[in-house]
């Protein structure tokens, strides 16, 4: 059974995307920025921004039946290469125990002020 999950980003319905998509044991997270959705603001470092992302993956995961634990492969884009340095330690306390397969990709980011973004497939462990 198919379900969509939502954060209530006004991004969501403007873009016309879901936070996450649940099929069947899989579930899908959308790119992730760092806005803290709470207070729709963007910290300015790319640890913080980093710290948000996962957050608000964590919490979408949770919405769906899902743990952090479930995530089988993440991609993370960063709009400057030195950030890789900087965000690994993050990274690794959020999934050092997990150790998903994962790609980082340098790119340009829709708004200035986004720094990293992440999107994450989980699936139920067991299913």
């Amino acid at each position: 059974m198919r379900r969509l999950i939502s954060t209530g980003s006004p991004f969501e319905k403007t873009a016309g995307y879901s936070r996450a998509v649940v099929d069947g044991p899989w579930c899908f997270v959308s790119g992730t920025t760092g806005y803290d959705y709470a207070s729709m603001v963007m910290p300015d470092s790319v640890e913080e921004q980093t710290r948000n992302c996962i957050a608000t993956i964590r919490a979408a995961l949770a919405d769906a039946g899902f743990a952090l634990e479930d995530v089988v492969r993440a991609h993370y884009y960063v709009t400057d290469a030195a950030y890789a340095e900087r965000v690994f330690p993050v990274l690794g306390e959020a999934f050092g125990g997990i150790r998903p397969a994962a790609t980082m990709i340098v790119c340009d980011l829709i708004k200035p002020e986004m720094k990293i973004e992440i999107e994450v497939t989980a699936r139920l462990r067991g299913a």
